[in-house]
């Protein structure tokens, strides 16, 4: 006894069933590790203070954000900027950020463009990279034509 052909659209629905199951699977995974990177990423930013203010600096503020203004095509549009702390030492004001492994490298390209972001786009007298691996600060400076 054979059994009866299965029907091309019943093909096709197991198809997109699974399909829709493998995605959503997907996103559950991302986000669970996307909590798990802010978690993590919290708790390098409270030991980031204490690495900060065992070198002599204040916390003055977290998650510090700027509204840097620009012009797209002649009009004005706001970038806006989150920092992780704003911090103070003998009177100077540093944006610092907080990082751990390859990023943690002020010469790696994202973390590069978003120190120089910071100095441009917050008033402050520099910025700080704290290697969160080293457990050390580093003050970036760059060259501006100012």
């Amino acid at each position: 006894m054979s059994l009866p052909p299965i029907p091309p659209w019943l093909l096709v629905l197991a198809v997109l069933i699974t399909a829709a199951i493998v995605v959503r699977l997907g996103r559950r995974r991302r986000a669970r590790r996307g909590r798990r990177a802010a978690v993590r990423g919290r708790r390098a930013e409270i030991a980031a203070e204490g690495i900060l203010e065992r070198r002599g600096y204040s916390i003055l503020d977290r998650q510090v954000s700027a509204a840097w203004p620009m012009a797209v095509d002649g009009r004005p549009v706001e970038a806006g900027l989150r920092a992780d702390l704003l911090v103070e030492r003998r009177g100077r004001v540093f944006v610092a950020e907080v990082k751990t492994g390859p990023a943690a490298r002020p010469t790696a390209p994202d973390t590069r463009r978003q120190l120089l972001e910071y100095r441009i786009a917050f008033d402050c007298d520099g910025v700080l990279l704290v290697d969160m691996d080293a457990e050390r600060v580093l003050r970036v400076d760059f060259d501006l034509l100012e």
